[in-house]
């Protein structure tokens, strides 16, 4: 799914799969899913809570051991690598967490916070303190908050003290896991222009995975829709929020408010019936077909890989 004439991808994931055992039985939280990710773009992550984003950039970046399917980065297979082996990749690929207070050491000061992974790789100590505060200015703080702690910042700031630690050791790639859910409006704007200016800046290549649908176009060359642990639709990002094939991206779209009430009242609302089926016990065929509006009996056979219907956009609903 390279897109043609970028180049070779930074990030391949392909047939990816995180199943949990539980008492009831294996939780699929990822079943299967397949994208790539070229240098310096953005891949917007996107769908209702519980599909398996979260899971999905976890895995990727080794939080988690894949039960399935290949992660390769920069042409290297990561997926079964031992803890040790993985420790100069995990140098090249980061992480920000979706809650910024509960990712932060509430014993450790900031910037020990920001310093702490120079020291987990080997960075020389005497670097520590000027990388420290460049960091912290570059993300829009004072150096002169370092000795201060987490309980003492804004979600906010918190949030930019998370960006600071995630570059510390000048990482290619970095996992946005839902970085602007937890912040009012007003704060999500400052937190996404900040990465924007900083994939610029350093030309760094993000997974940014989101609920909000406005802000991941606003953010993403490229925007992946999941669905209970599939990738149902993967375009540009413009092509998807202009000819949405596949139905669950609908009914996404539809939801989105518009501030003009004129226009807000002449669109139709596609609105789902019906729970998002367990991960536990996962329907056959499509597993949208059980709140689909379109949905017709052979749906519960067919087979949902993605299909390129136009040029870039893949979509697995068997009846587009």
């Amino acid at each position: 799914m390279t897109m043609e004439g970028k180049g070779a991808p930074m990030l391949e994931v392909v047939g990816l799969k995180k199943y949990f055992e539980v008492a009831a039985g294996t939780v699929r939280s990822v079943d299967g899913v397949t994208f790539d990710i070229l240098p310096g773009e953005t891949l917007g992550l996107v769908g209702e809570s519980g599909c398996g984003k979260t899971t999905t950039g976890r895995t990727i970046v080794r939080l988690y051991d894949p039960t399935g399917g290949t992660v390769r980065f920069m042409g290297q297979d990561i997926t079964r690598l031992s803890q040790r082996a993985m420790l100069p990749w995990r140098k090249r690929m980061q992480m920000i967490f979706q809650d910024p207070y509960a990712s932060l050491n509430p014993r450790m000061t900031v910037g020990d916070i920001v310093m702490e992974p120079m020291s987990i790789h080997g960075i020389p100590k005497d670097e520590w303190g000027d990388r420290m505060r460049r960091l912290m200015k570059l993300v829009g703080l004072n150096s002169e908050h370092a000795n201060r702690y987490p309980h003492e910042f804004s979600g906010g700031q918190r949030q930019r003290i998370g960006i600071a630690r995630a570059l510390a050791v000048e990482p290619e790639f970095i996992v946005c896991d839902e970085p602007i859910s937890a912040l009012d409006v007003s704060i999500q704007a400052q937190i996404v222009n900040t990465l924007e200016d900083l994939q610029t800046e350093l030309g760094l290549t993000y997974l940014f995975i989101a609920h909000d649908l406005s802000m991941v176009k606003h953010i993403s060359s490229r925007i992946a829709v999941m669905y209970l642990g599939d990738i149902v639709e993967l375009a540009e990002s413009n092509e998807l929020y202009t000819n949405p094939l596949h139905p669950y991206t609908r009914s996404l779209l539809s939801a989105i408010p518009i501030p003009d009430p004129d226009r807000s009242d002449a669109r139709r609302r596609i609105m789902l019936e019906g729970e998002i089926p367990s991960p536990l016990n996962p329907p056959a065929g499509c597993k949208f077909h059980t709140r689909c509006p379109n949905a017709k009996p052979e749906c519960a056979e067919a087979d949902t890989a993605l299909r390129e219907l136009r040029p870039g956009h893949l979509c697995g609903c068997p009846m587009a």
